[in-house]
């Protein structure tokens, strides 16, 4: 693909760049203070940011909570979309769940993004069911995806007959 971004824990000097991308991919963007409440007072959050030449061009957090883990937002600049980024932050903060224990991951995601959701399945989410209304914007329904992070026992490799 041959484009470089980094991965970093999200500091207050990446809210400027998080704000403008919040601003540009939601209708109900957070607030500079949530973000910051997150990062700073919520031990149960982690918040990654992906960066291009030093510019923040992506973000995600998720809470851990017990041994599960919920994916609370993902957003890449639009002008960053389709390049891998929502990939590498995601990949990223599933390696994180999973270092702190997680067995399983939840997100929701709107039943319109249809992108995102092609994305998640790309990650072994599954769809597990419907938020009726979920999104206050506009009442949309979101859906709900787990991912299981439990070690799956190995299969036999089996032909395309069904033979092993």
């Amino acid at each position: 693909m041959g484009f470089d971004f980094e991965i970093s824990q999200m500091r207050q000097s990446d809210l400027d760049g998080v704000m403008k991308i919040e601003k540009a991919s939601f209708p109900t963007p957070w607030s500079r203070n949530a973000f910051l409440s997150e990062i700073y007072e919520n031990s149960r959050a982690c918040y990654l940011v992906a960066k291009h030449n030093g510019e923040v061009i992506g973000y995600v957090g998720i809470w851990i909570i017990l041994d599960e883990g919920h994916v609370t937002n993902l957003a890449v600049h639009p002008d960053y979309r389709r390049r891998g980024v929502g990939e590498g932050l995601m990949k990223a903060i599933i390696d994180y769940a999973r270092s702190k224990g997680a067995k399983r991951i939840t997100l929701e995601v709107r039943v319109s993004n249809l992108g995102a959701q092609k994305l998640y399945e790309k990650l072994g989410f599954v769809s597990a069911g419907i938020r009726p209304g979920y999104y206050h914007d506009n009442g949309e329904d979101a859906i709900i995806m787990w991912r299981n992070e439990q070690p799956q026992r190995e299969r036999p490799v089996r032909d395309h007959h069904g033979r092993r």
